[in-house]
């Protein structure tokens, strides 16, 4: 049955308060499908939905629906319902969930975990934002060296329903000190009487709890981790990172450099669920900056207003000349954040990536300036030089967009910035100022105006 179709059953079913029915069918769907009709319903009914769904299933439904709605509907139900669902949830769950919720509610939330769970979740959510620690979960399978493979498949089928991974397992100490890996895959092929010690690789590759989170998703990319395991400073296993929390993060940070390359502030919220004074006041402050730094360009205009009076031949280049100037800039920038963004350039690669966006400009603005060149000699016989000046004033143009777009993304970077703030809406306006600098120069000496 199509998609679309059981969502019309279901709202019919609802509608008809037939709730066993709906109970039945629901068990049926994927949890986030489920999540997806939930959050099309109004709060009482997503509420109704909810409480009609089989308790097993109820906390993955919950891990999926957004902080919103997941607020509704802890407001909605007992305590008793709540503590069962905090109880079922993956511990990165609950902190993802406990960090988008307000503080009333988050104390009820934590009042009804189980003190252990409570002691955990606590600890997660004082680890630092975007790093390690903040994203792991804590349910993982743990061995001991001194295991049979018969042991570990026996550990993995009593405690493995709980885990939110068993792939990969861990191997530590009494002191929890991490010693090796080995996954499900060695085990099953291995001889029950083997031990895990002469089965686990030694040399295993973690990330700290405080390591940022996007060092530690280009890890796990580089290395295609189903999971990795995260370590306190003193080789603690306390956690994993699994593949489900990359493309988490992946979304996360995507949406949000886009959103600095588009000059606006990043916004947690979905833009239909994002009110509008909140979107104008995300974007209003960019503008501002953008807008008054573009002033810069109406002044130099003014500096060489005489030569555009004596020849107003001049002004009709402009635009031409700095629409190509940030549109090079943007496209150095655009792959320069792209390359830093997965892990590809470092800051490290500063001058090589100087010496390149040098050569790649002149390749470039040499063959623009030839073709503009032409066709100005073809349009406006009779003035050679100016063709010429425009010739070469689009070439130095194209050579300083290029260059000013692939260093300062790095720069930023170098200053523990958002290399994303250097993108075409701040380049476009530097290039501006500069385009319109080395044109009037160049047409003053040329044509001695």
């Amino acid at each position: 049955m199509e998609q679309n179709c059981n969502f019309e059953h279901l709202t019919a079913l609802l509608e008809q308060k037939d709730y066993r029915a709906l109970r039945m069918l629901l068990a049926e769907e994927n949890e986030a499908d489920i999540a997806d009709f939930i959050e099309r319903l109004g709060q009482e009914e997503a509420v109704v939905i909810f409480r009609t769904l089989p308790k097993e299933l109820a906390a993955e439904v919950f891990s999926r629906l957004p902080g919103e709605t997941q607020q509704v509907i802890v407001e909605a139900i007992t305590d008793q319902e709540l503590s069962v669902i905090v109880e079922e949830l993956f511990v990165d769950d609950a902190v993802d969930m406990l960090e988008e919720l307000p503080a009333n509610v988050v104390k009820r939330v934590l009042q009804n975990a189980h003190p252990e769970t409570r002691k955990l979740i606590n600890q997660f959510l004082n680890y630092p934002e975007n790093s390690a620690g903040s994203i792991m979960t804590a349910e993982f399978i743990d061995l001991r060296k001194n295991m049979t493979v018969s042991d570990a498949i026996k550990r993995i089928r009593r405690i493995g329903a709980d885990r939110e991974s068993i792939y990969t397992c861990y191997v530590i100490d009494d002191f929890r000190l991490l010693e090796g890996v080995v996954t499900v895959k060695e085990l099953l092929l291995s001889p029950d009487d083997r031990v895990i010690d002469t089965l686990m690789e030694r040399d295993v590759i973690t990330a700290q709890t405080t390591e940022d989170r996007e060092e530690v998703v280009q890890r796990m990319m580089k290395y295609d981790f189903l999971s990795m395991p995260v370590v306190d400073h003193e080789n603690r296993l306390v956690g994993i990172v699994t593949a489900d929390d990359v493309m988490d993060v992946i979304e996360e940070e995507a949406t949000e450099d886009f959103e600095k390359m588009a000059a606006m502030a990043p916004s947690e919220k979905p833009y239909l669920k994002t009110n509008p004074f909140v979107l104008a006041r995300k974007r209003i402050v960019w503008l501002l900056v953008l807008m008054i730094s573009g002033m810069i360009t109406g002044s130099i205009l003014g500096k060489y207003e005489a030569a555009f009076a004596t020849m107003p031949l001049l002004v009709t280049f402009i635009p031409m000349l700095t629409d190509t100037g940030g549109n090079a800039g943007s496209q150095s920038s655009t792959l320069i954040i792209r390359g830093m963004a997965v892990g590809e350039i470092r800051p490290s690669d500063f001058f090589r990536v100087l010496w390149k966006e040098m050569r790649v400009s002149l390749i470039v603005g040499v063959v623009l300036s030839a073709v503009n060149f032409v066709r100005l000699a073809v349009t406006y016989p009779g003035n050679e030089m100016v063709a010429l000046t425009v010739a070469f004033a689009l070439l130095a143009t194209v050579v300083m967009a290029k260059t000013i777009g692939g260093i300062l993304p790095m720069a930023a970077k170098l200053l523990k910035a958002d290399p994303a703030i250097m993108a075409a809406p701040l380049i476009t306006t530097i290039v501006d100022a500069f385009s319109l600098i080395i044109y009037f120069t160049i047409a003053q000496s040329l044509l001695q105006l």
